[in-house]
C-alpha cells in the first residue's frame, strides 16, 4: 500500500504539489488501513490527507543539505536495480 510513498527531499525540480498530496493519500491510507472511507468517514479522512499534506510542505521547505540535489532520472534507475536484486536474485 505504502510503495508511492517517495522520497521527496532534495530533488531537481523541487516536489510537485501532486507528489506531495499523493504521498500524503499513501500515508492516511496506511494509518487508517482503507483504500476508500465510507461516506461516514470521508471528510475525516479529506481532512487527514489535508493535513499531512501540509505538514508534508512546511518539512520540506525547512530541510537543509549541503549535498546536491539530486535527479529523478539517477534515482529511477538506482530503483529498478534494486527491484531486479530483490524480485530476480540479480541486476540486469
Amino acid at each position: 500500500m505504502c510503495r508511492n510513498i517517495r522520497t521527496l527531499h532534495n530533488f531537481e525540480p523541487p516536489a510537485t504539489e501532486e507528489e506531495i498530496r499523493d504521498a500524503s493519500l499513501q500515508f492516511v491510507r496506511k494509518l487508517s488501513g482503507v483504500t476508500r472511507p465510507s461516506r461516514a468517514n470521508e471528510a475525516a479522512f479529506s481532512w487527514a490527507v489535508d493535513e499531512v499534506a501540509a505538514a508534508a510542505r512546511m518539512l520540506l521547505s525547512s530541510l537543509v543539505t549541503s549535498a546536491g540535489p539530486r535527479s529523478r532520472e539517477v534515482e529511477a534507475t538506482r530503483a529498478k536495480a534494486r527491484s531486479a536484486v530483490r524480485f530476480h536474485g540479480a541486476a540486469g
